[in-house]
């Protein structure tokens, strides 16, 4: 059970946000990549390796959150 202390806590707000964006630009990248766009990029598809980068930092945030959950003290209200 999530406690209140913890419920507001920043890197599952940042494991949330780089998720979201890396699934979309994942599939931007599998699915609707032209010609034109890697003409741009130098044969380099831009927005897959962003994506893939952005939810390998996404597990690594989530592992941490999760392995060091955030403590409030006992005497805090």
């Amino acid at each position: 059970m999530a406690t209140r202390g913890s419920l507001f806590d920043l890197r599952w707000i940042i494991v949330v946000l780089f998720g979201v964006y890396g699934v979309v630009l994942l599939i931007l990248g599998l699915g609707f990549e032209t010609d034109e766009d890697r003409l741009k990029t130098g044969g380099f598809n831009v927005n897959l390796w962003v994506g893939v980068g952005m939810l390998v930092f996404t597990a690594l945030m989530a592992t941490w959150a999760l392995a060091r959950p955030l403590r409030v003290p006992d005497g805090a209200k």
